[in-house]
C-alpha cells in the first residue's frame, strides 16, 4: 500500500495535490484542461475500491478513457495531467519515486492520422475582414483583431497581451516589437500597412494610445481599462464566422492561414517561420545563416484590404 491511498478517501488532501499540479503550468488554457482530467480521474479513482495509485492503476485508466470514444489528444492530455499528478505527489513524499517513474512511463494512445488543421483563402479571408460593422467601435476593434491575425499571425494570447509600445517602427516600416511568445521567446513581427491602418482606425476611435491596444467595448459603446482576455478573442470570432458563412474555424486557424497566405505569395520558407516565432526558428537561422528580413517580409503579400 503506498502513501496516497491512505490520503485516497481524504478529498482535501487531493485537491491539495491538484493545485501543485495546476500551479506548475502557465498557460490557462493547459489549467482549465488538467483540471478538468484530474477531477475525472479522482472522481473515477474514488468510485470503487483501487490497488494504490500506481501503473496498473495509472493503465486501467487509460482503458477506461478509451472506453468512452475520446479522442487520442483529450485521452493523451488526461495521461499526462496524471503523470504531473505522480510527479508532484512523489516530490511532496506521497508516493514513492519508483512508483511515480512507473506511472510516468505510461504512454498515451497512438493519434489517428495528422491533424492538418483548417485555414482561409484569400476571399475568405477579406470576406472574414469585412464582416465586422466598422460603424460601430466594437466592429472597429473586432476588424482590427481580425487584422492582426490575419496580416501578423499571433496567436490570441498574444494579440491580448499586445500594447502599444509593441507597434514602433523598425528599417521605415511598422513592426509589432519585442513580442513575447510561447515560452517565453521574443520575436519582432513586420506588420503590413493594411493591418496598422485598421489598428488606428480603431485606436483613433476609442481614443487609446498608450497600454493594451485591444480593450473590451461594453454595451453602452464604452471603451474599458482593462486588457482583453484570450477568451473573448476566441469568442468573438464565432458570430462573424456564422455571419461570413464561413466553415466553423478557431482563432489558430487564422494563424494558420496567415502561413498558407504567406507562402502562396511567394514568401520564403524560414522568413514565415521567423515571422511566426515557431520553436525551429533558432535552429533555421543557425543552419541557414538567414536573418530576418524586415525591408521585403513574408506577410507584405497577402494583399488583403482595409476601407476606410
Amino acid at each position: 500500500m503506498n502513501d496516497l491511498m491512505v490520503v485516497a478517501d481524504r478529498t482535501a488532501e487531493w485537491r491539495k495535490l491538484k493545485a501543485l499540479v495546476l500551479d506548475s503550468v502557465s498557460s490557462p488554457i493547459t489549467k482549465r484542461v488538467y483540471n478538468l482530467g484530474l477531477d475525472e480521474f479522482i472522481a473515477w479513482y474514488m468510485q470503487e475500491p483501487r490497488p494504490g495509485f500506481s501503473k496498473a492503476t495509472v493503465a486501467a485508466w487509460r482503458v477506461h478513457l478509451e472506453g468512452r470514444d475520446l479522442g487520442s489528444i483529450s485521452i493523451n492530455v488526461r495521461i499526462t495531467a496524471v503523470r504531473k499528478l505522480a510527479l508532484e505527489a512523489a516530490d511532496n513524499g506521497l508516493l514513492a519515486a519508483e512508483i511515480a517513474s512507473g506511472i510516468g512511463r505510461i504512454k498515451g494512445v497512438p493519434t489517428r492520422g495528422v491533424r492538418t488543421g483548417n485555414w482561409l483563402s484569400l476571399a475568405q479571408a477579406q470576406l472574414l475582414l469585412n464582416t465586422p460593422n466598422i460603424a460601430t467601435l466594437k466592429g472597429l476593434r473586432d476588424r482590427a483583431i481580425f487584422a492582426v491575425l490575419l496580416g501578423c499571425g499571433l496567436r490570441r494570447s498574444e494579440v491580448a497581451a499586445m500594447t502599444f509600445k509593441h507597434v514602433q517602427q523598425r528599417d521605415n516600416r511598422w513592426c509589432i516589437v519585442d513580442l513575447v511568445g510561447k515560452h517565453g521567446r521574443v520575436r519582432t513581427v513586420p506588420m503590413p500597412t493594411w493591418v496598422k491602418g485598421a489598428i488606428d482606425a480603431w485606436a483613433d476611435a476609442a481614443q487609446v494610445s498608450d497600454g493594451h491596444v485591444f480593450r473590451p467595448v461594453n454595451r453602452g459603446a464604452k471603451v474599458c481599462r482593462e486588457r482583453l482576455s484570450e477568451k473573448v478573442v476566441w469568442q468573438m470570432l464565432r458570430p462573424y464566422v456564422t455571419a461570413a458563412g464561413l466553415p466553423p474555424i478557431a482563432p489558430h486557424d487564422l494563424r494558420r492561414t496567415t502561413a498558407k497566405l504567406c507562402r502562396a505569395a511567394g514568401g520564403e520558407l524560414e522568413q514565415i517561420q521567423m515571422l511566426l516565432g515557431h520553436s525551429s526558428v533558432q535552429t533555421t537561422e543557425k543552419y541557414l545563416g538567414t536573418k530576418q528580413n524586415l525591408v521585403y517580409a513574408p506577410n507584405d503579400g497577402i494583399k488583403l484590404m482595409v476601407d476606410s
